[in-house]
C-alpha cells in the first residue's frame, strides 16, 4: 500500500493530537444542591428530619446533596410555602397549616381535631383511603410536589397550671396550630402564634400559659417540660399530619433514581417517628420525672369530641375538596369504630 506524504502528515498530526489528549478524562458533573427547611427547631430536627437527610446524602454519594435548615433559619415558618413555591428554598418538611399553604387541604394539616386516634391512622388514610391523590393534585396546581405524608405525635396540653376540667382551659394563652386554635377557642382557649424557638422563653416569662402543640416526647426533647408542670392525658388528635414537599421545577430536574432515593429515605423517616413517638409517649408518662399527669373525665371530654364533629361539618361546607376529605375521615373512623378493639376502644 502506497502512503503519500500528504496522507502521512495528516495521519501523524491526528495521532499526535490523540496522544496529547490521551488518556480521555470524563468530567464529573457538579452535584445537585438543594436547601430544605423543616418546621422543627434543632433539638426536634435531630429526630424528625436530620437522620433522613444524612442517609440520603450518604447514599447519593456526591450526585446530590440536601442542606438542612431548622425552624425560621432561612425564612419564618409561615413563609415556608411561598419560599418553596418561588424557588428561594427547594424543599420543606412541615404540615400544611403551619406554612399557610394556599390549598383546600391546608386546614387538615397539623392537628385536625379527632381525625386520627393513632399514628398508623395517617398512612392508612393517605395510602388506602385516597388522601395521597388529593394532596398531590392540590399541590401540583400551585407548583409544588407533594412527596409523602406521615404521622408525628398526638396533641396534648402541657401547662403551668393543672387542667382537670374544661373550665380550667378558660382564658389560657396557648401556643398551638392555626386550625387547632380555631377549634379550641370555643372552650375559652386563647390561641397564640409565636416563633417556635421563642416558646420556652414565653412560658418562662408568662406570655404563654401552656402549649397544645405536641405530645410528651417533644415536651421533654425540646425543653418545654422544664418550663411547664402538668401534662393533660386527653388529646384532641392522635397524630399530627406532616409532609415532605419540593418545588415542582426543582423536583423535575432530579434524575429518577434520586427521586426514588428521596422517597425511600423520607418513608424511612416516617417509620422512625412511628416507634420513636409511640415508645416515648408511654415511657415518659410512666417514668418522666418533670410533668405531673392530669385528666379531664371521659364524660366531659366526650362533649369536646361531639364539638369536633360539628367542626368537621362546618369545614365541609367551605369547598368540594374539603367536603371530600371530611367524608373520607368520617368513612374511615366509622370503619375503625365498627372494627372495635384494638382499632378503637370507645
Amino acid at each position: 500500500m502506497t502512503t503519500t506524504r500528504r496522507k502521512f502528515l495528516s495521519t501523524s498530526a491526528l495521532a499526535g493530537a490523540g496522544a496529547l489528549a490521551a488518556p480521555a478524562v470524563h468530567a464529573q458533573s457538579a452535584p445537585i444542591k438543594w436547601r430544605m427547611q423543616t418546621y422543627a427547631g434543632a433539638a426536634l430536627g435531630e429526630h424528625v428530619c436530620k437522620p433522613a437527610i444524612e442517609r440520603f446524602n450518604k447514599i447519593a454519594a456526591g450526585q446530590m446533596e440536601i442542606e438542612l435548615y431548622y425552624s425560621d433559619q432561612l425564612v419564618p415558618t409561615s413563609e415556608l410555602f411561598r419560599a418553596m413555591q418561588n424557588g428561594t428554598i427547594d424543599a420543606v418538611q412541615s404540615d400544611d397549616d403551619s406554612m399557610q399553604s394556599p390549598t383546600e387541604v391546608t386546614v387538615f394539616g397539623g392537628y385536625f381535631p379527632f381525625a386520627s386516634r393513632y399514628s398508623l391512622d395517617v398512612p392508612v388514610l393517605f395510602n388506602q383511603y385516597g388522601l395521597k391523590e388529593i394532596w398531590e393534585q392540590e399541590y401540583a396546581a400551585v407548583g409544588v410536589q407533594h412527596i409523602s405524608a406521615g404521622a408525628w405525635d398526638p396533641c396534648h396540653f402541657a401547662t403551668k397550671d393543672p387542667i382537670n376540667s374544661l373550665a380550667d382551659l378558660e382564658g389560657k394563652r396557648v401556643f398551638t396550630f392555626p386550625t387547632a386554635g380555631r377549634f379550641l377557642a370555643q372552650f375559652g382557649v386563647v390561641p397564640m402564634q409565636l416563633p417556635w424557638e421563642d416558646i420556652q422563653v414565653a412560658l418562662q416569662t408568662g406570655e404563654l400559659d401552656g402549649i397544645a402543640w405536641s405530645g410528651i416526647t417533644e415536651d421533654y426533647t425540646v425543653g418545654w417540660a422544664d418550663v411547664t408542670k402538668y401534662f393533660l392525658t386527653n388529646n384532641i388528635s392522635g397524630a399530627w399530619i406532616g409532609h415532605f414537599f419540593a418545588n415542582a421545577d426543582r423536583w423535575n430536574e432530579v434524575p429518577d433514581n434520586l427521586k426514588l432515593l428521596m422517597e425511600v429515605c423520607f418513608e424511612q423517616s416516617h417509620y422512625y417517628r412511628q416507634w420513636w413517638y409511640w415508645g416515648g409517649e408511654a415511657d415518659l408518662r410512666v417514668n418522666g420525672p418533670k410533668l405531673e399527669l392530669t385528666s379531664i373525665p371521659d364524660a366531659e371530654w366526650a362533649t369536646v369530641e361531639e364539638k369536633a364533629r360539628e367542626f368537621w361539618d362546618e369545614i365541609a361546607t367551605e369547598s368540594e375538596v374539603k367536603a371530600k376529605v371530611v367524608g373520607i375521615f368520617k368513612t374511615y373512623n366509622d370503619v375503625m369504630a365498627k372494627a372495635g378493639r384494638p382499632y378503637r376502644y370507645s
